[in-house]
Formats: C-alpha cells, sequence, structure tokens
C-alpha cells in the first residue's frame, strides 16, 4: 500500500462500531472485516464488515453507487482491497490472485454476464469448467435451464438477454463451487424469466452458499435468508431478510422510497 493510500485513510471519520457479523449460529464460510477499496480516488468501500453463513442465500441490499457490486469484485481480487481483511473458510485471500481465489470454489456471475457471443452454449459452459470438476455438474446446469440444453449447439450471441443470464449463472454452476457470487440476476428481464431464474436459484439454495446483490426486493425476499444492508461503504444494518422486507422505515430510509433499492 503506497503513502497516498494510508494518508487517505487515516483521513477518514470513526465510522463508529461495526454491526453484528452474523445473527444466526454457525461459523461464517465468509467474513470480511474493515475491508476498505478504492476505485482511483474514489473511496467506495469504507470498512466494510459482515459475515456469509454456509448453506444460506445472504442478500446484498442497497442504493445504486452503494458499494454492492464493488463488494463482489473486491472478494474476488477483481478490485483489490486496501485494507481489511477477506476470509474464506478461514484462509485469507484479501491479496490473492484472482485465479487462485476462485480455485478455492467461489463462482461469480457479473451483472453484465459477459458471456462469449461467437461461442456456443455449451463452449460457454465448457470453457469456464476448472479441471477435474465433476461431470455431472453440466448435467445440473442444463437440468436447472432446459432451454439451454436444447440451445446447446447455438453461438451465445444470438441468444436473448433472459437465455444469456441463464449462461451466467450456469458457468458458475458447472463447478462444485461452494459460494456463488451472483449480482443482480434479474437485471433488465421479462417478468417470466425472473421467475425461471428465481426457480433455479429456489433449487440450488441450500445445496451451496450464495452471496446475492438484486435490485428487486420481492426476488431478494423470495431468496434470501440473511442481508446486509450497505450504505457508502459500510454495513449499516445486518439481519433476516424477512425482517427488512417487513420494515419500511429501513426500507425507505436506506433502500429508497417504496423499498426498492
Amino acid at each position: 500500500m503506497n503513502g497516498a493510500t494510508l494518508a487517505r485513510e487515516d483521513a477518514q471519520p470513526d465510522t463508529g462500531p461495526i454491526p453484528d457479523l452474523a445473527t444466526a449460529p454457525g461459523e461464517p464460510l465468509l467474513r470480511l472485516e474493515q475491508v476498505h477499496t478504492y476505485i482511483a480516488e474514489s473511496h467506495i468501500l469504507q470498512g466494510l464488515s459482515f459475515a456469509v453463513l454456509p448453506n444460506r442465500v445472504t442478500v446484498l441490499l442497497g442504493r445504486n453507487g452503494a458499494g454492492k457490486t464493488t463488494t463482489l469484485r473486491t472478494i474476488l481480487g477483481l478490485q483489490p482491497a486496501a485494507s481489511g481483511e477477506i476470509r474464506f473458510e478461514g484462509v485469507d485471500i484479501s491479496r490473492g490472485p484472482v485465479h487462485q481465489t476462485v480455485r478455492r470454489g467461489i463462482g461469480y456471475v457479473p451483472e453484465d454476464r459477459d458471456v462469449f457471443a461467437g461461442l456456443t452454449v455449451e463452449q460457454n459452459l465448457r470453457l469456464a469448467q476448472r479441471p477435474g470438476a465433476p461431470p455431472e455438474r453440466m448435467a445440473f446446469a442444463y437440468e436447472l435451464f432446459p432451454d439451454l440444453k436444447r440451445r446447446a449447439a447455438q453461438r451465445a450471441g444470438s441468444l436473448s438477454g433472459g437465455q444469456q443470464q441463464m449462461v451466467a449463472i450456469a458457468r458458475a454452476l458447472v463447478n462444485d463451487n461452494r459460494l456463488l457470487l451472483i449480482d443482480e440476476p434479474s437485471k433488465g428481464l421479462a417478468p417470466v424469466v425472473v421467475t425461471q431464474v428465481v426457480e433455479a436459484l429456489t433449487a440450488i439454495k441450500g445445496t451451496t452458499t450464495i452471496l446475492l446483490v438484486e435490485q428487486n426486493l420481492a426476488m431478494a425476499t423470495a431468496l434470501g435468508d440473511d442481508a446486509v444492508v450497505v450504505d457508502d461503504g459500510r454495513a449499516v444494518h445486518v439481519g433476516a431478510m424477512a425482517e427488512i422486507a417487513g420494515d419500511d422505515a429501513l426500507q425507505a430510509r436506506y433502500l429508497g422510497v417504496g423499498g426498492k433499492t
């Protein structure tokens, strides 16, 4: 870390006590403690702390620009943390290279999908498979998204937005990942496709751990067990997703009028 970064951090005001990292029993699969991340000169994550419990869906909520996507990218190492600690299965991954973090069993579904347009559906999935991935994972992905199996030989660039989102999620499922980082899977999708995505994520819920960024509060409520509300790069509320879904005042304060994120 260079002197300029240290100077910027020293200038930050005291953010007060850290919210409870977990409210349910069990050892966290993932833990962030006092994580700071910068993008150029912008201080995006400002001492972010929370935990993700295994085999549950934890939803990151907050207004646009609160730091939710940066949180996922920081965990993966795409936007490295300037300071703080990120532990996955007890191992510090804060400064590790992205490929090493992924090989530990973390899958990522970015908000812009990033499919390889010139490759077929099946080629996209096979390219995502790591060496030694269980062969049944491919069948599992096709079982969740039967439309992809029918279109396995079709170029991904010719698919609809909803179908491309299915490819993006399926790529994370062809490996035996213990943590999935999923960024706004309902973004820009028609309601019928959102329903399909919810059904697929519900099917894998409980078999793996999911950290989900989602703007659609109804979808977040349907899938989420736990929730972390992020505001200005800090965790300002940690609790059950059902609690937040029923708290109009909290929604209005941190998610915008009417509880929309």
